[in-house]
């Protein structure tokens, strides 16, 4: 026998415009590749569950939550009915089973011959393992977590519809500040379209420029139940948000992924609204204290200076600012006679002195000798005779008296 899928290939490679190939063959061949397939393990979340009561098949949908990919299983009763008690609608499993093609349809679906529930400890371990992956990458680093405002406008809110989550944050939000608005998003919070939708209504609440901080609100439940809150799309949705995103799950033994990536971690709904929203009575009081505050300092620092003010009044020089003026000009006016008297004083010494120095120099000096009658004879270069060796007879001495000169002839 010739493989289905040699043949399909070999068919597709001759097919053309003229000569196509006909659906019903496609489909056949696809069959016949499909038929060799193994059966396989497979995971998945049950989104639709059909048991008809005296029907020997069962019909469920297997969902990848991840990828937002379904696919149809079919599975006998008895293969079901082992896990019947533990298996539900949004419960995941693993399935053996072996795909098969349905030809008149075109359809592909799994054919389960085992079907086992996967336990908590195993998500659980899972979910320590996509935490372990997302904190290398950085996602739960406190370095990229965003402040929240102190007085948020307008709060996004995803929760589910008519929740106690949902009344638990608007009741309490506008209890602490009426003005607070809300923009609401209700959505499923467990089960299979969970994730898409909370994933949806984050990003459009974000889209929002209006929108000053989103809070994810549940009212706890099972392990099994938040486990759309751990889910890596959802992480990742939120870690790529420009808004601050708070996380409201109420359960506190197990912590979802949310909790981690969000922006700030509240324990409750109620919770939530309180560390969102600021109380206006606390608020009233804070600012009635600080007023208070500051009236006192202000009155502190006007007693502090009024105080300073009388002290610098009290003084002498301001009480009286002409008394160090007229001090000031005493000392002056002491200090000018005083110099006036040292200049006198100075000047009449000064006086004296050059009266006794002008006597003895006119007493010293060689015209009063030549008044009491002597006379200084000059040769003709000028020079005193002091010895008559030095004239010769006949030489002309110029004599010099005290009231004028005269030639004189040496005879001998």
């Amino acid at each position: 026998m010739s493989d289905p899928a040699v043949t399909l290939g070999r068919m597709a490679a001759n097919s053309t415009p003229e000569s196509p190939l006909p659906v019903g063959e496609v489909s056949r061949l696809i069959g016949g590749w499909i038929d060799r397939l193994g059966a396989v393990w497979v995971e998945g979340q049950i989104t639709q569950l059909s048991r008809r009561p005296g029907a020997g098949v069962v019909f469920l949908t297997l969902r990848d939550p991840s990828y937002d990919i379904s696919v149809s299983v079919t599975c006998y009763r008895q293969v079901f009915d082992a896990v019947a008690d533990v298996v539900g609608e949004g419960a995941r499993v693993v399935v053996h089973a072996k795909p098969e093609w349905y030809a008149p349809r075109g359809q592909l679906s799994l054919r389960a011959a085992e079907i086992k529930p996967v336990g908590v400890g195993e998500l659980l371990a899972r979910l320590e393992q996509l935490k372990k992956s997302l904190a290398r990458e950085g996602l739960f680093a406190a370095e990229r977590k965003k402040p929240l405002p102190f007085l948020p406008q307008l709060i996004g809110l995803v929760c589910g519809r008519a929740s106690a989550a949902e009344r638990d944050v608007l009741e309490n939000a506008r209890h602490r500040w009426p003005a607070v608005r809300f923009e609401v998003r209700n959505v499923p919070v467990q089960g299979v379209h969970a994730v898409p939708q909370v994933v949806q209504a984050v990003k459009e609440l974000d889209a929002i420029d209006d929108v000053d901080v989103i809070v994810v609100a549940r009212g706890g439940g099972s392990v099994e139940d938040l486990l759309p809150f751990s889910d890596e799309q959802l992480v990742r949705a939120v870690a790529q948000c420009r808004t601050p995103v708070v996380s409201a799950i109420g359960h506190e033994p197990d912590s979802p992924l949310l909790d981690l990536v969000a922006d700030l971690r509240a324990s409750t709904p109620t919770d939530a609204a309180k560390k969102v929203v600021p109380d206006v009575g606390e608020e009233y009081e804070r600012v009635r204290l600080l007023r208070d505050r500051a009236r006192r300092c202000v009155a502190a620092f006007v007693d502090r200076e009024e105080r300073g003010l009388a002290h610098a009044l009290a003084r002498p020089s301001i009480q009286d600012p002409h008394r160090m003026i007229e001090e000031r000009a005493e000392q002056v006016t002491a200090l000018l006679e005083r110099g006036r008297r040292a200049l006198r004083h100075h000047l009449d010494r000064a006086d004296s002195e050059l009266t006794h120095t002008h006597a003895r120099v006119v007493a010293l000096s060689p015209a009063a000798t030549l008044k009491r009658g002597y006379a200084v004879l000059q040769r003709a270069d000028g020079h005193a005779v002091r010895d008559p060796g030095e004239v010769e007879p006949g030489e002309t001495l110029r004599a010099r008296v005290s009231e004028g000169d005269f030639s004189v002839r040496v005879d001998a």
